[in-house]
């Protein structure tokens, strides 16, 4: 097969040597040598498919991006993994066949996230769901509950298998939870969790304690961490009470919406709460007083470079996930920005 120059700039942009890759089936290309994100002590990751925007989602295409950007590691949102499962995902409304934060594991405060991790309803800049749509998104989250309550592993030991045969760990299970749901929903999250080879459950910062109380109490009940993924409304207490209803109850850290939030402190509180801290997203956002914004890295007041180097020097050993949010430029895509986010880390732990 030839390759395209579009092809041989996305090896040189990822800095992966031609000489490391071979040719499979079909118009696949497979990185030849495993790919490998820890770098010096820190195991840096990314979300997905949260940060390949407007790309393929489906589990194989996001595993030939993770191959070919050299990341070892992946925070999973339920749509992708679900998809591969066979489960009654409906299609996101408006949505194309790219990559979006579609369904209950779409991150908060981007387009199609909601406050507790929900839906494209009241999603910004789209019109409010007719009584119809409604009543089709409750048909369908009554399929989808049905469907995960009686759901084998089968599918997810296989997906299981095929990223670790590639070289790449799935680290955690992103998926949304509510009161409304049966407990055999929340064992459900934990199973296949388990069964992803994950160490932690991710979700959006509900604001009803109660849900954290229950979260908590499943929990337990598996013995694996759940990390709660913030957004502006983060304080340095923000965490406290869910972590007191159980022990399993931890943080998942967004540094750049802390910093968002209007929040100076962001090194001394992973300072002071890194033992909870069950993973980290990184972005680079401006403090309030300086508009609030995404930047591509380097350009926005979150503390990167900081933040990696503590890791570093501390040897915290939970992951490090490249969260993209800013404007892409002209001439770029999801992809080589997220290989200039690796490369921006690495350069930072060298």
């Amino acid at each position: 097969m030839l390759y395209t120059r579009r092809q041989f700039a996305k090896f040189a942009v990822g800095g992966i040597p031609m000489a490391s890759v071979i040719l499979s089936s079909g118009s696949k290309v497979f990185a030849a040598t495993r790919p490998d994100s820890k770098i010096n002590g820190v195991l840096i990751g990314v979300i997905a498919p949260y940060s390949f925007h407007s790309m393929p989602s489906d589990a194989q295409s996001i595993l030939d991006d993770l191959v070919q950007a050299n990341l070892s590691a992946v925070e999973m949102q339920n749509t992708t993994v679900e998809m591969y499962a066979g489960a009654p995902l409906p299609a996101a409304r408006g949505a194309g066949g790219g990559r979006g934060p579609v369904g209950g594991g779409a991150p908060a405060g981007a387009p199609g996230g909601g406050a507790n991790g929900g839906g494209a309803a009241g999603a910004r800049g789209r019109a409010p769901l007719t009584p119809e749509q409604i009543a089709a998104q409750k048909a369908a989250a009554r399929a989808l509950s049905d469907w995960r309550v009686s759901a084998s592993m089968d599918k997810y030991d296989q997906l299981r298998k095929m990223y670790s045969d590639a070289g790449v760990w799935i680290y955690g299970f992103k998926i949304a939870l509510n009161l409304d749901m049966p407990d055999g929903e929340y064992d459900y999250a934990f199973n296949v969790a388990k069964a992803l080879g994950c160490n932690q459950v991710t979700m959006e910062m509900p604001t009803d304690p109660n849900l954290t109380q229950r979260v908590g109490q499943f929990a337990t009940k598996h013995k694996m961490m759940v990390g709660y993924h913030e957004h502006t409304q983060a304080t340095p207490t923000l965490w406290d009470q869910a972590m007191s209803q159980s022990e399993y109850n931890g943080i998942n850290l967004d540094a750049g919406h802390y910093v968002q939030a209007g929040n100076h402190d962001v090194i001394q509180f992973i300072q002071k709460n890194h033992a909870k801290i069950t993973s980290l997203h990184l972005k680079d956002i401006t403090l309030p007083e300086n508009g609030g914004v995404n930047k591509p890295w380097g350009q926005g007041d979150t503390p990167i470079k900081e933040i990696l180097q503590l890791a570093k020097k501390e040897k915290y050993t939970f992951p490090i996930a490249i969260e993209l949010e800013y404007q892409i430029p002209e001439g770029s895509d999801a992809e080589k920005e997220v290989i200039r986010c690796r490369q921006y880390a690495a350069d930072a732990l060298a």
